[in-house]
C-alpha cells in the first residue's frame, strides 16, 4: 500500500490560535496600505536606509544600554538585506554574521559569532535552525514572530541577544516578502509596545499555548506599528487612497 508522509507543520497549528489569524491579516493590511503595488513599487535607497536606521536605533533603545549597543546595531543594519538570503537556508551563518557584526569591540574576538555552549541552548538553536530551514504554511509574520522569541528564550548570544533576535525576526520578514524592500521598522513597534514586548516575552517562555499566542499577538501589533514607523508612511504614494 502506498503511504503518503506526512510532514508536521507546527507553526501552521500557531497560526490557527484564537485571534492569531485575524491579528495577521490585520498586520498585512497595514504593511500593504504602505508597500502597495508590492514589487512593483520602487523603494529608493534612500528609503530603505532610512527605515533601517531607525530600526536599529529603536533595537538598540530596547537593550540595558543604548548607547553601547547603536553603532553595532546600525553596522548590523547594513547587512540586512544580503544575510535576509540566508536566514531560511543557512540561519546558522546568518545568525553567527549578526552577532560579529553587534558585539564587534564589545565581546573576545574569539566569542565572535559563537553561541554559548551549554547542552540547552544548542539544543534550542538546534531546533530553531531547523524551523526556519523548513517549509511551512504559516505566514511570515509568525514565522519571524517564533524565530525572535526562540533566540530571546535561548539567550545564545549573551548580551547582544536581544538585538540579534530582532535582527532575525526583521531578516525573516524581508525573506518571506512581508517587507521585500526592508522599508518596514517593526523594531520600531516592538519600542512602542515595550511594555507588552517584555510581558508577552515572558509569557512565551512559560511554554504554554495561551503564552505563545500572546506572543504572536503582541508581534502582530508590533509590525502594525513598524509600518506605520516607515519612512514611506509619509511619503503621498504611501497613503491609502480611499
Amino acid at each position: 500500500m502506498l503511504q503518503t508522509l506526512v510532514v508536521a507543520d507546527p507553526l501552521a497549528d500557531l497560526a490557527q490560535l484564537d485571534g492569531v489569524g485575524s491579528a495577521v491579516e490585520a498586520a498585512r493590511a497595514a504593511v500593504d496600505s504602505v508597500l502597495r503595488d508590492r514589487g512593483l513599487r520602487v523603494v529608493s535607497a534612500e528609503q530603505s536606509a532610512a527605515a533601517l536606521l531607525a530600526g536599529a536605533r529603536a533595537s538598540a533603545a530596547l537593550t540595558d544600554d543604548p548607547p553601547r549597543w547603536l553603532a553595532g546595531a546600525i553596522r548590523l543594519s547594513t547587512e540586512l538585506v544580503p544575510l535576509s538570503e540566508l536566514i531560511r537556508v543557512a540561519p546558522g551563518q546568518a545568525m553567527a554574521r549578526a552577532h560579529a557584526l553587534v558585539a564587534r569591540g564589545l565581546v573576545p574576538e574569539d566569542d565572535l559569532g559563537r553561541i554559548r555552549g551549554d547542552a540547552a541552548t544548542t539544543a534550542r538553536i538546534r531546533g530553531l535552525n531547523e524551523l526556519l530551514t523548513r517549509p511551512t504554511a504559516a505566514s511570515g509574520v509568525v514565522l519571524a514572530a517564533v524565530a525572535h522569541a526562540e533566540l530571546l528564550a535561548s539567550g545564545a548570544f549573551d548580551t547582544a541577544n536581544g538585538i540579534v533576535a530582532r535582527a532575525v525576526e526583521h531578516l525573516v520578514l524581508v525573506a518571506a516578502g512581508v517587507d521585500p524592500r526592508a522599508a518596514l521598522v517593526p523594531e520600531q513597534g516592538h519600542l512602542v509596545l515595550r511594555h507588552s514586548y517584555q510581558i508577552s516575552l515572558a509569557r512565551y517562555r512559560e511554554g504554554t499555548v495561551s503564552g505563545v499566542r500572546e506572543w504572536l499577538l503582541h508581534c502582530a501589533q508590533a509590525l502594525t506599528h513598524g509600518a506605520e514607523a516607515s519612512p514611506l508612511a509619509a511619503s503621498p504614494m504611501g497613503r491609502r487612497r480611499d
